[in-house]
């Protein structure tokens, strides 16, 4: 897809584009005399950066494992590319929000070119729809979906053969 050049003239759209990355995270606990070999921990977290993604990593181990930030150590920070950017694929995604009444849990269903587009297209649809800011949604899982895995409508109707979206005549 293309994206419009700030002087008229189309460019085509780049994983930058993106505000969402994927990384992924490996950190452990501070090696001690008692433990010279502490456990690695590995977490994938969507973030708009690295310095994000290191803190959301220490958020969440914090609260799964008793490892914080004072104790701990970040091995590694890498953010993780699709292998095929060109092919549109089926993605679900399962989250935990925190809207006005409570925690929830949300499974959704988006259809892109890469998992970050369609992350990109869950924060926009939840902001659109539930007024849910940025910060209260925690992203559980994400899946890229075979077509009869798909749950919901507004995806299956993409599916059928020979889909087309005639051009109108002006």
């Amino acid at each position: 897809f293309a994206s419009s050049a700030s002087d008229g003239t189309a460019r085509r759209a780049t994983m930058a584009d993106f505000k969402y990355h994927q990384y992924q995270v490996v950190g452990r606990h501070l090696p001690t005399d008692s433990e010279p070999n502490p456990t690695l921990f590995r977490m994938k977290v969507w973030a708009t950066d690295e310095v994000r993604a290191k803190s959301k990593f220490w958020h969440f181990i914090k609260r799964l494992q008793r490892v914080k930030k004072e104790n701990g150590q970040i091995i590694a920070v890498n953010e993780i590319f699709e292998k095929y950017p060109t092919v549109t694929k089926n993605y679900g995604v399962w989250l935990r929000v925190l809207s006005r009444t409570g925690y929830y849990n949300m499974y959704k269903e988006y259809r892109d070119v890469t998992m970050n587009g369609a992350i990109d297209q869950m924060y926009n649809d939840l902001a659109a729809r539930h007024r849910l800011r940025a910060a209260s949604i925690q992203i559980i899982k994400t899946a890229t979906l075979k077509d009869e895995e798909c749950k919901r409508p507004n995806v299956i109707q993409l599916h059928k053969e020979g889909l087309k979206f005639p051009m109108p005549q002006p």
